[in-house]
């Protein structure tokens, strides 16, 4: 996987570009992430594993925040670019409610006409390197840019519950910012595209994730982290992994 930084004008909107290339079948461990993302697939072919088998992906695959850990399948000589979003940039290129999209992954012809998605298919499959794919993409994004200023207090609410780790209380951040839970809700909601709740149970967890914590100190980890006891704490990471903590930490393979 090689990841590109993007165009000065997009950066404040868009994190990074990720370009995958299997040139065998490979499945990979995809956990939730804080943002957007979309998938141009302009090689072989991308699917979910469910517990009922495969489900495949369209070409270009929008993927809203999640809760729970995916199984991503590449077939052979499989290619791929991974747009992800900034955590308040999604809602810069869409106007639809985005909210309905956690947990969900949809094609990105419900929401711009086919006719434009299946041009830039298009010549993604004629790019011949990674420069040129990349501006293809950017090209496509840059022309569904709204200029419109992001919402401050929903970046404000963001920083907090960064600074935080995640473990802070959405009434108690609410006030903060001097406004209703109701209308904070629904603010954080238009732009995130997941309750403030369930953004903090994400950033919560990647923290842990992030500090590669050794086993002996799981305990510790789970009741530093605003859980009851270890059970708990092993619940909600093995839903966020598919992995108890000891057996991710050993396999270190994640995305």
């Amino acid at each position: 996987m090689k990841t590109y930084t993007p165009a000065v004008i997009l950066r404040p909107f868009i994190k990074a570009y990720k370009i995958i290339e299997s040139r065998d079948e490979r499945i990979n461990r995809v956990v939730p992430n804080t943002s957007f993302a979309i998938a141009f697939r302009f090689r072989g072919q991308i699917s979910y594993i469910t517990e009922t088998g495969k489900t495949a992906l369209p070409a270009a695959t929008f993927s809203g925040l999640r809760k729970s850990v995916r199984l991503i399948n590449y077939a052979a000589q499989t290619a791929a670019l991974i747009v992800q979003f900034e955590e308040t940039g999604v809602s810069a290129f869409f106007r639809q409610p985005l909210q309905a999209l956690f947990e969900e992954s949809i094609s990105l012809d419900n929401f711009f006409p086919s006719s434009e998605i299946s041009i830039v298919e298009e010549r993604l499959a004629k790019a011949t390197n990674d420069l040129a794919t990349i501006a293809i993409v950017e090209q496509f994004l840059y022309s569904k840019l709204d200029h419109n200023k992001p919402d401050k207090l929903v970046s404000e609410a963001i920083a907090r519950i960064h600074s935080n780790h995640g473990i802070i209380k959405i009434n108690d951040l609410a006030q903060s910012l001097y406004i209703s839970n109701d209308a904070f809700e629904k603010r954080f909601r238009k732009v995130v595209g997941a309750t403030p709740k369930q953004f903090s149970s994400i950033v919560k967890i990647k923290t842990i994730i992030d500090q590669n914590p050794a086993p002996s100190t799981f305990t510790e980890i789970a009741l530093e982290h605003g859980y009851y006891d270890q059970p708990h704490f092993n619940k909600d990471f093995k839903l966020f992994t598919g992995q108890t903590p000891t057996e991710f930490f050993k396999s270190g393979q994640y995305w």
